[in-house]
Order: C-alpha cells, then sequence, then structure tokens
C-alpha cells in the first residue's frame, strides 16, 4: 500500500508535468494541423517553431544542471512552473509570429527546468525514503496529459480560431501549476543524504555512463519527429476526414498512460538496462512504421509504438543513471536530459530543411530511426554488472 504522502508527492510531480510538458509543450503538436488550416502560419514555419521552442528546453536543461542541489530544487521548481504556464497564458494573444518565437523559447527554457528538476526532485524524495522503484509513475501525469490535450485541440476546434486555440490550454494548465507547486513545496530532502560533497562533485562521464549519455542522444533525436508531427504526418497520409487524423494523438497518448506502469514494472523486476533495450527496438519499428506502411497501419503503429516506449526510455534512464551513480542523482539527471534537449532540436530543424529542399515530412522519419538504432545499440552496450556488484 502506497502511503498518502508519497502519493501526495507523486501527484505534485504528475501535475508539474501536465501542466508544463504535456500542456506546455506537447499541445503544440494537435494544435499544429488547425494552426496551419488557419493560416496562423506553414508547415516550414511551424518547424522553426518547434526548433526554437528545443532550442529553450536545452537552455532549460543547461541552467538545471547548477540547480540540483536541495534548496535550489525546491525554489526553481514552483517558479519554472508558474513561468511556463504565464507563457501558456501569453500564446493565447500570439497573433505575431516573431512574437510567437520568443514565447516557444520561453516556453522551452521553463519547459526544461520543469521536465529535468520536478522528477529530480520527487526521485530524491522517495530514494531517501527507499522508495525510488515508485518515481516512474511521476510521468503518469504526463501520459494524461497527452490526452487531455488532444481533446482540449480537438473538442472546440469550431469555436475558435488561430492563437485562440491556446485558451482552453492555458484554462486547464493555471490550477494544476498553482496545486503542484503546493505539494512540492512539501517536500523536504536531506542535505546529508541528498549528496556528500566529494561525489556530489564528481566526474559525470566514466566508462560506463558515457553510453549512457551517447545512448540518449539518439533517443532525443529519435522520439521527437513522431511525437511533433504525427497528427501532420496522418493528415498528409490519410484521405480527408480519416478518424486518425485527431485519433493518431489519442492512439499516442493512450499508450504512453498504459505503458508507464508496465514499463516501471518491468525495469523494476528484470532491469532497467533490459527493459530500455527492448523499449528502444519497438520504438525504432514504430518510427519505421509510417516509412514501411504509409496509410492507416503505419500511423497506428507509429503512434502505438512510440507513444507506447518513449517516456519509458526516459524513466528507465533516469532510473539507470542513478544506479550508475548513485550520489549525483539530480545532477546527472539534469545533464541527460540537457543532452537529450540538445539532440531532439536537431529533428524538427533538420525536418524544415529537407521539406525546404523538396523532401517529404514521411522521409524525415529516417533519421529517427538511425537514432533510436545507435540509442539501442549503446544501451545494449552497457555491462550488465558493475565492478560493485550491482547488476543492471
Amino acid at each position: 500500500m502506497i502511503s498518502r504522502s508519497i502519493l501526495l508527492a507523486l501527484l505534485g510531480g504528475t501535475t508539474a508535468l501536465v501542466a508544463a510538458h504535456a500542456i506546455g509543450r506537447f499541445a503544440y503538436t494537435p494544435l499544429l494541423p488547425y494552426f496551419l488550416a488557419d493560416g496562423l502560419f506553414d508547415l516550414q514555419q511551424g518547424a522553426r517553431l518547434a526548433t526554437w521552442n528545443y532550442i529553450g528546453y536545452l537552455l532549460g536543461a543547461l541552467a538545471a544542471v547548477a540547480l540540483y542541489t536541495p534548496a535550489r530544487l525546491r525554489l526553481a521548481v514552483p517558479l519554472s512552473l508558474l513561468a511556463n504556464t504565464l507563457v501558456t497564458i501569453a500564446q493565447g494573444f500570439a497573433n505575431d509570429y516573431d512574437f510567437l518565437l520568443l514565447l516557444r523559447l520561453l516556453n522551452g527554457i521553463s519547459n526544461g527546468l520543469v521536465f529535468v528538476l520536478a522528477p529530480a526532485l520527487v526521485l530524491e524524495w522517495l530514494a531517501q525514503r527507499k522508495q525510488a522503484h515508485l518515481s516512474g509513475l511521476v510521468y503518469l501525469g504526463f501520459a494524461a496529459g497527452l490526452l487531455l490535450t488532444g481533446w482540449l485541440a480537438d473538442a472546440p476546434a469550431q469555436r475558435l480560431h488561430g492563437a485562440q486555440r491556446w485558451w482552453p490550454m492555458a484554462l486547464v494548465a493555471l490550477p494544476l501549476s498553482v496545486l503542484s507547486v503546493l505539494l512540492l513545496r512539501r517536500l523536504h530532502l536531506r542535505e546529508a543524504e541528498a549528496a556528500p560533497p566529494q561525489a556530489a562533485h564528481g566526474r559525470l562521464f566514466d566508462a560506463t555512463s558515457s553510453r549512457l549519455f551517447l545512448a540518449y542522444a539518439g533517443a532525443g533525436l529519435g522520439y521527437i519527429l513522431p511525437m511533433t508531427f504525427l497528427p501532420t504526418l496522418a493528415q498528409q497520409q490519410l484521405p480527408e476526414g480519416h478518424r486518425l487524423i485527431t485519433g493518431a494523438w489519442q492512439w499516442a497518448a493512450l499508450a504512453c498512460l498504459f505503458s508507464i506502469p508496465l514499463w516501471n514494472a518491468l525495469g523494476a523486476r528484470y532491469g532497467d538496462r533490459r527493459a530500455l533495450v527492448a523499449s528502444y527496438i519497438l520504438q525504432a519499428v514504430g518510427s519505421a512504421a509510417p516509412l514501411l506502411w504509409p496509410g492507416t497501419v503505419g500511423i497506428t503503429l507509429c503512434a502505438v509504438l512510440v507513444g507506447g516506449t518513449f517516456i519509458g526510455s526516459v524513466l528507465l534512464t533516469q532510473r539507470l543513471g542513478r544506479t550508475l551513480q548513485p550520489h549525483q542523482g539530480a545532477r546527472l539527471s539534469a545533464a541527460l536530459i540537457a543532452l537529450y534537449g540538445g539532440t531532439q532540436l536537431a529533428g524538427p530543424w533538420l525536418a524544415g530543411l529537407w521539406i525546404a529542399h523538396g523532401g517529404s515530412l514521411t522521409q524525415s522519419f529516417t533519421l529517427g530511426v538511425a537514432a533510436l538504432l545507435w540509442a539501442w545499440f549503446w544501451t545494449w552496450s552497457i555491462p550488465r554488472h558493475l565492478p560493485t556488484g550491482a547488476q543492471l
């Protein structure tokens, strides 16, 4: 039985991810086809908006590397979360493209901070209570948020236009952010257990952890194209009015929601390394599906397999990293996600270049497949046993 205090800690982390990551960041994906139809911007400009958002995400994740101490965590998380929500509100009034570029950059910075620091705060708090195996459940909020953003994009679609489509997102994000701040402020980390001084500032890169970093670089580039352009790809590959044009995002969100407890349990039972290897194989197949089977089959497989694995790979990587370097949990998490953010921003940018030179959005998914195979190889190369005797 999970105690009330742990449930509230997980709720605080999940609501933070709903507001900042699902709504603040990924709501852009189901909204993108509507923005294109409204003439707010074109597909190439849409890819540029995504790229600037990911540049901000990288900057936020890099800033989080310096904010991993307990005192800084408790201050940085609520400030970043509230800033992210204010940006979401402002986007509802951004009809100017240059202003929207700036807002997506600011959204990325605050989102990067929240996505790194909120789960890190919850993970460290749980680890001090010998409950780190529950940490993956914090990402359930993000998965539920994906479902929510799909509904918030589609339900009022006929009544809103252009930047107004952000209004329902903002109305939901604001109370969730306030609730998250109230819950996360209750979490107190014991300084002495958080990290011995000589270990907390040790080397992040060694023979084993470097392989994890290399794998995560591929993961960032590999997942981002499907999770940014899936509804738009469905619109291009399927006949007008097909249920998967809006339904693909719902399938991805459902797969994500149901897969998080599964990957959390598989990692705890069979080892995070082994589960991570399996997740990258399935994710690569999902990314390749629209290339191999264009249309209903490819879009469905992409939605289910990518949606059902990409957050699993995040939570497994975070736990595996903490196993490799237990006294640098939050710092290692921040460094990993900074790298993840750096490689994923290349995805929309390369897609935009490819489209500008006459290529198709479908063809650009080849890059993601190659990146995920890279991630699988480096994860597979991590030794199963550490010199300390720990089994991965």
